[in-house]
């Protein structure tokens, strides 16, 4: 990890099956990161393709056939057209993009977050433990993998994921030192200081135990798909490597905002020399029967 990286999290409305608009705005977003010296900018879950409501209150089966014909049909491959113009801004910002989408997987589809680059892919991370309302609409992916970047080593955990432990740790075992965290998320009470409440906890617990640094950015706005509407209301948070909060976004808002931050490697070093570093006391050869139940 370079001694100084400085990155944004917005907090973004995306509209559903609105690729090519959400694409433009995006883009707009990366280049005020870019003018703020920002060397990466996360997007929330789905942020390309949009989010799929998911809380039908009639018939569930009509709603369902919908949806899915809907999700098919705005699924795009990790070499399609969403890809390669992410690839574009960022060429055009000199910046990294992290962004999420419905990926077509041929017969199954995902709820994927890539990291993409000038030159192109970089990464490609599918949401591992997918919530009830979820999975009518796509799988789990496989393990996810840690990429080497000119910022440092990075990976992604998708919304629910960072509540399960084993995601984070998936990636720590790789060395990670900054993990990504899109969230597409509308817990109680509404607004960004509901969702801060109900993510706090476990993205603290997340990078202390891991000794990494987070980013985490949540949607914004209103979703209406396949008559069914639901609203999200914002919310970023960077956390340092010993647990702790290093900013925050604006809590009073749920307008599409940014928020940016710097990490220091420093805190890095500090934090994995320090009594509480768990992470080096691990006892992997204890563990086998954790992933036979």
């Amino acid at each position: 990890m370079q001694d100084r990286i400085r990155l944004a999290a917005v907090e973004f409305d995306a509209g559903t099956a609105s690729t090519e608009e959400n694409l433009e705005k995006l883009a707009e977003w990366c280049g005020r990161a870019r003018e703020q010296g920002a060397g990466l900018a996360l997007f929330p879950e789905l942020s390309v393709t949009g989010f799929i409501p998911n809380h039908p209150e009639g018939e569930h089966s009509a709603w369902l056939r919908e949806a899915l014909r809907g999700a098919r049909r705005m699924a795009e491959r990790l070499n399609g057209c969403a890809v390669r113009r992410l690839s574009e801004i960022a060429a055009h910002t000199g910046m990294m993009i992290a962004a999420g989408m419905l990926e077509d997987g041929g017969n199954i589809l995902y709820n994927t977050h890539v990291l993409v680059g000038a030159a192109g892919l970089l990464g490609a991370w599918r949401k591992l433990h997918i919530p009830i309302f979820e999975m009518p609409l796509y799988n789990g992916g496989p393990a996810p993998p840690v990429v080497e970047t000119p910022l440092g080593k990075i990976g992604i955990n998708i919304c629910f994921d960072a509540f399960l432990p084993e995601s984070t740790r998936l990636l720590a075992v790789q060395n990670a030192e900054i993990v990504l965290f899109p969230f597409a998320a509308d817990p109680l009470p509404p607004g960004p200081a509901g969702w801060e409440q109900w993510a706090e906890p476990a993205l603290r617990a997340r990078c202390a135990e891991n000794g990494v640094f987070g980013l985490a950015s949540n949607y914004t706005g209103e979703v209406s798909f396949a008559g069914v509407h639901q609203r999200f209301h914002g919310g970023a948070l960077a956390l340092g490597p010993d647990g702790n909060v290093l900013a925050r976004g604006e809590r009073q808002s749920s307008e599409p905002r940014m928020l940016v931050v710097d990490f220091d490697r420093e805190l890095l070093e500090r934090a994995r020399a320090g009594f509480e570093y768990t992470f080096r006391f691990r006892r992997p050869e204890l563990y086998a029967s954790l992933a036979r139940s």
